[in-house]
């Protein structure tokens, strides 16, 4: 074995050997430098997917925050407005019913003018 090695063609398939395992292992360095800068290159890509969707989910949260304020606002004014309203009817029924009290014609059978009057004010 070692004698064919020693010999001219033993040396050149020796050679060429060697020189097949210099390029796999060059071609296997390159290779996977290849792949580490790919793998570099799409964890960039994805990290930057992922805070775009990020800032994209922070800001459709803030916006639907900020819409549900304006309709809680518009809520809160509605109810003031309601509840003044029902204050005023209050108001008014509570002096229709003291009108009623006082009115001189309250023990008639039929209507006077001013219980017409008390009626036709709460329609």
């Amino acid at each position: 074995m070692i004698a064919f090695l020693l010999s001219k063609p033993g040396q050149y398939l020796l050679g060429g050997l060697v020189a097949l395992a210099l390029l796999l292992a060059a071609y296997a360095y390159v290779d996977h430098r290849g792949y580490a800068r790919a793998e570099i290159h799409y964890k960039g890509v994805i990290a930057a997917e992922h805070t775009a969707a990020i800032t994209a989910r922070n800001s459709e949260v803030e916006r639907q925050a900020a819409r549900q304020n304006e309709a809680k606002a518009r809520e809160a004014e509605h109810i003031a407005e309601m509840q003044a309203e029902a204050d005023q009817l209050t108001k008014q029924v509570e002096e229709l019913q003291r009108e009623a009290s006082e009115d001189p014609d309250a023990d008639r059978t039929a209507l006077g003018a001013t219980s017409v009057r008390r009626i036709n004010q709460i329609r």
